[in-house]
């Protein structure tokens, strides 16, 4: 059996300790690393700094951790559909560092690839841009944006091998091959767990080499955030 196969997620999760940073994966609550999120909860560590695209919702995903108050600082593009959250923040419990969507998450492929940082025009004349590097390219104004990296990665995928190779669902590929390059340690949790050869490799999102443990989770919930039927 591959070594990177774990039996349990708090086995998988024991080294993360107070003051840690994560990188999650998922959109929304899309192929969100819910059972890692939940023995993280569950193994109570504070002060997290916690870097995914938004931070889930009240009761489901990476709100579980805020409501446990475990998480000291988000950096996120998208912070609604989450009371806890905007309590946390006007009460000045929460830091949070707003980011651009994209600008997001190419500071965070930029991590995962080794480059420190980049320019881009996104956020140029607005409040994103204070404090940051400026400089002029062909007459365009550009901004310096610092690469993330994290000491740990959660990623939720469809499918993987006992060397880590991963492969996503659809829409919930997301965040998730960028979160799992730029995590130190990465934590895979995946539906389905398949033998050596059984993936096609021209198939493959996500290269074992970026990934350190494998867990296969049941009962995914897939929740939606918000049900919207006709009248």
């Amino acid at each position: 059996m591959s070594q990177k196969i774990y039996s349990s997620f708090a086995s998988a999760i024991d080294e993360i300790q107070d003051g840690a940073t994560i990188i999650a994966g998922g959109f929304g609550l899309c192929g969100i690393p819910e059972k890692a999120i939940i023995a993280l909860r569950d193994k109570g560590v504070k002060n997290l700094t916690i870097v995914s695209n938004n931070c889930g919702v009240d009761d489901w995903g990476l709100g579980l951790l805020l409501a446990n108050r475990q998480i000291k600082k988000m950096i996120a593009s998208y912070v609604g559909e989450n009371k806890t959250f905007e309590h946390q923040y006007l009460n000045g419990e929460l830091e949070v560092e707003l980011v651009p969507q994209g600008t997001l998450a190419e500071r965070i492929r930029a991590g995962g690839a080794g480059i420190p940082a980049f320019y881009t025009p996104t956020g140029v004349g607005t409040p994103v841009a204070e404090g940051k590097e400026q400089k002029v390219f062909d007459g365009k104004t550009y901004i310096l944006e610092k690469a993330i990296t994290g000491d740990f990665a959660f990623v939720k995928a469809w499918k993987a091998d006992p060397f880590g190779n991963l492969v996503y669902r659809r829409t919930a590929r997301n965040f998730n091959p960028i979160a799992a390059m730029a995590g130190k340690v990465t934590i895979a949790e995946v539906e389905e767990l398949v033998g050596t050869g059984e993936l096609d490799p021209n198939f493959i999102h996500t290269p074992g080499i970026y990934v350190q443990r494998v867990l296969q989770g049941e009962n995914y919930e897939k929740r939606i955030e918000r049900r919207t039927v006709r009248a």
